[in-house]
């Protein structure tokens, strides 16, 4: 039944985009990325991915939560344990729809987040199931926060309709009124219009290869101007003005050769400073420190270290816990709201960090919050026998404590020798 509705729906959804286009977007030109998901921003100048610095700070934002799994946690036995055999656990991590894998639904979600404001998702049922989530295409969806109603024409994933607030799942970072999302770029307007003039202005002394532009005369007359000659004068410098707009660099005038520069050079301007600091404009704005979009800034492993630990819990971790309360409140029943909950994996940050990852592993055994073999079966390694006891460090004790072990006693008593054979 479902593989027949899902026919139905590719089918009916190709007419309508062949038809009428998707609403507020390009018909059949529309570019497709990430799954079939084109992001449109507000942001006047242009692509504000063309940015380097844009482009980085969005990617490092979008590829890092997706590169968490979120985890259908039910509790049990006093614990939220994950649910492997719920419908939530299939489409949270591994297809939340027919056309996306879960890691590229992610990525489109936190990329619509910063780029456009807003992202919605459409938890779809059929015949009273839950089939999948429906990312919807930007500008098809009109949000009327005022009657709580969310109105969708998406022909591009086949949804139409007048929704409640309950039945849309809404992701937005940032809100001027907690109820509609605002697009970092309506805030950083003025730096991105800033770096774009910077990439054409780059571009351009590239092209012409940095020459300046000038006017050469021979001596500091004209003839035809005097004293009362200024329609004369003004006739010059309307034709001097028009060469240049055609692209002219040099321009001559009668008289003794002289050559006047009317360009500043790229140091004049302070070109390259400007442009550094147009990149750690966009930082400030994305909550992303410059190391992370290979700002020249100069850095030791202390400060690399620090850097990372602000960029989790400053930057990461707000959006996490945005998705994360997002789907518990649209997804889990308010009568189940302490025994269900969705949660991003945290761990899977320190994935690739090695050392780190040894040194979690190490303080959480030695605290007693995991055991050997709770690692070994995380990292997908059988268990051990003895693995499953769990240990706790004894370095420290309540003072005045009687209740030393045997090997404690010993060791102070052999301490307590060796100071009085010192002293002797």
């Amino acid at each position: 039944m479902v593989n027949i509705w899902d026919s139905i729906k590719r089918l009916f959804a190709r007419e309508m985009t062949a038809a009428a286009g998707d609403v507020g977007t390009p018909r059949a030109s529309t570019p497709r990325s990430g799954g079939g998901v084109a992001v449109f921003s507000p942001y006047a100048g242009g692509d504000p991915m063309a940015v380097a610095a844009v482009y980085r700070c969005v990617t490092l934002l979008s590829e890092s939560v997706a590169g968490l799994r979120m985890q259908y946690m039910r509790r049990k036995d006093g614990r939220y344990q994950e649910d492997t055999a719920s419908v939530f656990h299939y489409l949270l991590t591994v297809q939340p729809q027919p056309e996306m894998s879960a890691s590229d639904f992610w990525t489109m979600a936190v990329r619509l987040m910063l780029l456009d404001g807003n992202a919605y998702i459409y938890p779809r049922h059929v015949m009273g199931e839950l089939t999948d989530l429906v990312l919807c295409h930007p500008k098809t969806v009109a949000h009327d926060p005022l009657n709580s109603r969310y109105y969708i024409s998406d022909a591009y994933n086949g949804v139409f309709g007048t929704f409640e607030e309950k039945d849309i799942i809404h992701l937005y970072l940032h809100s001027s009124d907690g109820r509609r999302g605002d697009s970092i770029l309506t805030h950083a307007r003025r730096t991105m219009d800033i770096a774009g003039a910077g990439d054409v202005e780059t571009e351009n002394r590239f092209t012409n290869g940095g020459s300046v532009r000038g006017i050469i005369s021979n001596d500091k007359t004209t003839t035809g101007f005097g004293e009362y000659q200024d329609k004369e004068l003004e006739k010059t410098a309307e034709s001097v003005d028009s060469r240049f707009s055609r692209g002219e660099r040099i321009v001559s005038l009668p008289g003794q050769v002289d050559f006047k520069q009317i360009s500043l050079s790229s140091t004049d301007m302070q070109f390259l400073e400007s442009r550094k600091f147009t990149v750690r404009e966009v930082c400030r704005f994305f909550g992303v420190h410059p190391s992370f979009v290979f700002d020249d800034t100069s850095s030791n492993y202390k400060s690399a270290e620090m850097a990372n630990v602000a960029f989790l819990s400053n930057t990461l971790d707000p959006i996490l816990k945005r998705i994360e309360c997002e789907l518990t409140r649209k997804l889990i029943p308010r009568a189940l709201c302490c025994e269900r909950k969705f949660m991003f994996d945290r761990r899977g940050i320190y994935s690739m960090d090695l050392q780190s990852l040894a040194d979690y592993q190490k303080k959480t055994i030695e605290s007693g919050i995991y055991t050997v073999n709770d690692w070994r079966r995380m990292e997908n390694q059988p268990a051990i026998e003895g693995g499953d006891t769990v240990y706790l460090s004894t370095n420290l004790a309540p003072l005045g404590s009687e209740k030393l072990s045997g090997a404690a006693v010993a060791a102070a008593g052999e301490n307590e020798d060796n100071n009085k054979t010192e002293e002797e």
